[in-house]
């Protein structure tokens, strides 16, 4: 269980720093526009915004890698659970928050993959 609950928690690490790339660096560029449905007005006036908002996922995605890394650790297991456990819940509170405040599909993307891994982390 604990190997499926550590590639989960990886598979959403990868999502942030997917989301990262994508606010930080691609938000005002085709893809970003195409990804988050922005007008190229509103994405150049919201860059800084977007750029802040990935920061965000990037740590995220840092405390999920810490998390992974100290539950290679025997000695270190409980703890890196620990982590990953809060990580995950902030992932699966900024999945339920974006979807009540700004699209429902934070939630499928975000949010409920969040809670799968937060379970089978919990369940490990």
């Amino acid at each position: 269980m604990l190997v499926i609950a550590s590639i989960a928690t990886a598979l959403i690490a990868l999502l942030h720093i997917y989301i990262l790339v994508l606010e930080m660096a691609l938000w005002d560029k085709p893809k970003g526009m195409k990804v988050f449905g922005l007008k190229k007005e509103f994405a150049q006036a919201t860059k800084v915004m977007a750029a802040n908002q990935g920061l965000y996922n990037g740590f995220l995605a840092a405390g999920l890698i810490w998390g992974l890394i100290l539950t290679t650790f025997e000695q270190a297991l409980a703890q890196g659970q620990a982590i990953q456990i809060f990580f995950l819940s902030c992932v699966v509170v900024a999945g339920v928050f974006g979807a009540i405040t700004s699209s429902k599909k934070i939630l499928f993307v975000q949010g409920i993959p969040g809670a799968i891994a937060l379970v089978l982390v919990l369940l490990s």
